[in-house]
């Protein structure tokens, strides 16, 4: 008798292993090896040995001519921006985000936008009612007869539909609710989106047809599901944000197509997710800065955004807390450290918090100068000037190092108003604003 063949798969990035472990060896998570049917087995080695079967031959470089890649506006400059110029025809895009963050709204509302230029869309729903959708619609003014809504999750009928038809741009809602009759599995699991994320693939490529995708997140802003969903798509975005804000940042983290520098603005009112027209005020207080509060100048692409860092330094009742939103905790830490050395300030004994007003993350260590000018105000209880903006880099060794695009920054600031700026000693060609030079952390305290 033929010995039964048994092969264990990943839930989270589908490492297969001829035995269970309780701690999968490639991504190292825990209880996550699960067993897969025959069936399952079956289905995987039909589909290499059918990859097995085209073979291609290889060729020079030289010889290969490039794809003259088109692209088509999605009607929001803020996503054609992120998207590295608009849409491109037979690319896969995947969308996550917190749940009301606003990814169906965007999409709806772009799908709305192409109905409108005549092309025939297809927004296929597995969470919601078709007449669900229609309410939705009509808060986004997304109606139109080129707009054709399908609420369905199984794989096969959906791509009875898109072969019955003949449209321009598919929107998935959700990719984690869909299911295929090929892999007997549950939606969400490992075969399911490998299977389902391949067929939108082939459907996308061979139909050159741009397709995007919504998935939900886990509660650490992952992708839920397996990681060979992202691997395989064209183009990665996540909205980020507060949802209790108006604001919402639209980052790319994967794009064959473009850079993934570029961050697109979002503002949430009753009509639904708009382009955020202007981020002039948006993120600090014009008026009168309170004591524990700094302004910077951060890029989100090649766009500078003036944003206010506040700072919260109290005496401690035991043991010191440090906690920041919107900012490295550990950076944080480093920044404490130096201040103690340098400054001879007792922040061993007082708690530190910090936050980046608006619901922004600072990626960039550029505000390293206006963090630790706000934590001496707080510490102080001295308020700073309004009119005077901090950009730096801090060293371990307490040097305040350049930051790139420095003049780019100085131009934003001289177009809000502003009369001065703290900047590190670096030689610019462009200098709009009365500028004063902090090399070291310890001149900070002159301009305080």
């Amino acid at each position: 008798m033929a010995k039964k063949k048994t092969l264990f798969e990943c839930q989270a990035c589908g490492f297969q292993s001829p035995r269970w472990m309780g701690k999968c060896t490639s991504c190292n998570q825990w209880d996550t090896m699960v067993e897969l049917t025959s069936e399952q087995i079956k289905f995987l080695q039909d589909t290499k040995s059918v990859i097995s079967d085209t073979k291609q031959k290889a060729m020079p470089i030289t010889q290969i001519k490039e794809d003259n890649i088109t692209r088509f506006s999605s009607g929001s400059s803020e996503l054609d921006l992120v998207l590295g110029g608009g849409i491109v025809p037979g690319s896969l895009t995947l969308i996550g985000g917190s749940p009301g963050i606003g990814k169906s709204t965007l999409l709806l509302k772009i799908a709305g936008n192409l109905a409108k230029l005549d092309k025939k869309i297809l927004y296929v729903s597995g969470e919601e009612s078709a007449g669900q959708i229609k309410l939705r619609a009509n808060r986004l003014d997304a109606n139109h007869d080129n707009l054709y809504l399908l609420s369905e999750i199984n794989l096969t009928l959906i791509q009875s539909e898109i072969n019955d038809s003949n449209y321009d741009f598919i929107v998935i809602d959700s990719i984690q609710t869909l299911y295929s009759d090929e892999t007997p599995s549950s939606p969400g699991s490992v075969t399911q989106v490998r299977t389902i994320t391949f067929e939108l693939m082939r459907v996308a490529k061979s139909m050159h047809i741009p397709i995007f995708i919504i998935g939900h997140i886990t509660k650490d802003g992952s992708i839920a599901g397996p990681r060979v969903l992202e691997h395989m798509v064209d183009t990665v975005l996540y909205f980020e944000g507060d949802s209790n804000s108006e604001l919402r940042l639209l980052r790319g983290f994967k794009n064959r197509f473009g850079s993934t520098n570029e961050v697109g603005i979002f503002e949430m009112n009753a009509s639904g997710l708009q382009d955020a027209t202007s981020m002039a005020g948006r993120f600090f207080n014009k008026d009168k800065l309170q004591s524990g509060s700094a302004l910077t100048v951060v890029m989100e692409g090649s766009r500078p955004i003036i944003i206010e860092v506040q700072a919260l330094v109290s005496e401690s009742y035991g043991h010191p807390k440090r906690s920041s939103t919107g900012f490295d905790n550990n950076r944080l830490t480093m920044i404490l450290a130096l201040l103690e050395k340098k400054l001879d300030l007792p922040l061993g004994t007082y708690d530190v918090f910090i936050n980046v007003s608006g619901g922004i993350k600072i990626n960039e260590p550029s505000a390293d100068l206006a963090i630790i000018a706000a934590i001496l105000s707080s510490y102080r209880d001295r308020e700073l000037s309004a009119k005077t903006l901090f950009i730096g880099e801090v060293s371990l060794t307490g040097e305040v190092r350049e930051v790139p695009m420095l003049s780019q920054r100085l131009k934003e600031v001289q177009t809000q108003g502003f009369k001065k700026a703290v900047i590190p000693n670096k030689p610019i060609d462009y200098t709009p604003i009365k500028c004063f030079i902090a090399n070291e952390v310890s001149k900070i305290v002159d301009w305080m």
